[in-house]
């Protein structure tokens, strides 16, 4: 007959694990992106004569 609460633990066990990983993770790529320096905008000019509204395909 199977342990079914061997089974159960282990599986248990694995979950936790994998959700830590995931976590740390997680928590890695927040600090990375707090970190990372700000980036700088550019605007660009339209070309002349051109109304961006009336450009936009509908």
């Amino acid at each position: 007959m199977p342990d079914y609460k061997e089974m159960y633990l282990k599986l248990f066990r694995a979950t936790e694990k994998a959700m830590r990983i995931l976590e740390d993770a997680q928590l890695e790529c927040e600090e990375l992106y707090i970190s990372a320096p700000e980036t700088k905008i550019t605007l660009l000019e339209s070309p002349e004569g051109s109304d961006t509204a009336s450009d936009t395909p509908r």
